[in-house]
């Protein structure tokens, strides 16, 4: 496999109000969520408020299913309200996506198969080569053409080939209108599937206009502990060697656990491909005991209250939050600030050194006046 190729550079958003991203090249590797429910436009106002809490914790991209015109104008209205570039994901009808792009909407996903047709898709490109809108070729394991899926049941053509020879030919469709502002995704929901294909697309495979951004994750991973340890098997596999360029930790679970999956993943990444500037961490560094029969802090409430407030935090630190005095400042030393019980009281220290002895009523507020500090 070549090792250290770069993919083309793909500019989202940066138009209007919509804080640009930039994905591929030597850029950052940027995280990705999808928004969950349904949106009204009397929900308007707190989903633009939740977008600009997951942009803190590391968000750079949400994605919105839209199903139709209804859905595609209240996206239209809420993309006038936030400066995350919105994602919007089409299947089925083309009109749907030629009328969000009407608004600041900063990225289109299709599934060129299924759009309606060679005619459909041009015009969907017209308008967004019209408009600088990148579109993502999104392929999945689950809806591969016919000839191809015939070809994997009939065991003649594995998963991981078929995605890809799917995703060569929707690359060749675009090559054939002159559009080449598009990402690709191949995703299963199967960590091999998922590795190979993305494998044999950044060796070479489907490289028609230079090698195109990808986005990597491995589709319907399932419940929160399942979904983190497959994903966190593919994507450090592939980051590692350099593959991928924006991830997806699709979990049947929180947008911010999502985020915060992402953000390990890539973190874990960092610490095997050492020196690798586009894994490169930022923000807080969080360290917890599991708990034990040993315990005199409540570290899982203490973690839950504090966990998104510190993912949110522009600091590079590490914080500690530590059940007893055995994993208590001698285990966390290390860390900048950290908190720990010891019999009936709550420790807290710095580098080891304990600052203050407080009572458990007094953990939240101290810890955050000691935060502050940093």
């Amino acid at each position: 496999m070549e090792q250290g190729r770069k993919s083309k550079t793909i500019k989202i958003g940066g138009f209007s109000h919509i804080h640009p991203v930039f994905i591929g090249g030597d850029n950052p590797i940027v995280i990705q969520t999808m928004w969950k429910d349904s949106l009204s436009l009397s929900g308007l106002q707190n989903a633009a408020a939740k977008i600009e809490e997951i942009g803190s914790m590391g968000c750079g991209l949400i994605r919105f299913a839209v199903p139709d015109i209804e859905s595609a104008e209240i996206l239209g209205k809420l993309a006038q309200m936030v400066s995350m570039p919105i994602a919007a994901d089409i299947h089925f009808d083309y009109k749907i996506a030629l009328r969000c792009m009407d608004f600041p909407i900063a990225k289109i996903r299709i599934n060129p198969g299924n759009i309606g047709g060679r005619e459909k898709v041009r015009l969907v490109l017209e308008k967004a080569a019209a408009g600088s809108i990148p579109v993502r070729i999104g392929v999945n394991a689950g809806s591969l053409p016919q000839d191809l899926r015939k070809q994997v049941d009939e065991g003649s053509l594995s998963t991981a080939e078929a995605l890809v020879q799917a995703a060569e030919r929707e690359i060749a469709f675009f090559k054939d209108f002159g559009f080449a502002n598009y990402l690709v995704s191949m995703k299963a929901s199967t960590i091999a599937d998922t590795i190979i294909a993305n494998r044999f697309f950044y060796a070479g495979t489907g490289n028609f206009e230079g090698y195109s951004p990808l986005h990597i994750g491995v589709t319907e991973a399932g419940p929160l502990t399942a979904g983190v340890a497959r994903n966190t098997a593919a994507l450090v596999a592939l980051l590692t060697e350099g593959i991928g360029d924006t991830i997806r930790v699709s979990l049947s679970d929180t947008m911010e656990n999502e985020i915060i999956a992402g953000r390990e993943i890539i973190a874990a990444a960092a610490q095997i491909a050492a020196g690798n500037s586009r894994l490169r961490r930022r923000g807080v560094n969080i360290i917890s005991c599991p708990r034990c029969g040993r315990h005199s802090f409540d570290t899982h409430g203490f973690s839950g209250r504090w966990l998104s407030r510190l993912y949110a935090m522009d600091k590079d630190i590490t914080v500690a939050i530590m059940g007893c005095e055995v994993n208590g400042p001698a285990e966390a030393k290390h860390a900048d600030l950290g908190i720990t019980g010891a019999g009936d009281k709550v420790l807290l220290f710095k580098h080891g050194e304990v600052v203050k002895t407080i009572t458990a009523d007094e953990a939240d507020n101290v810890f955050e006046e000691e935060l502050r500090k940093l």
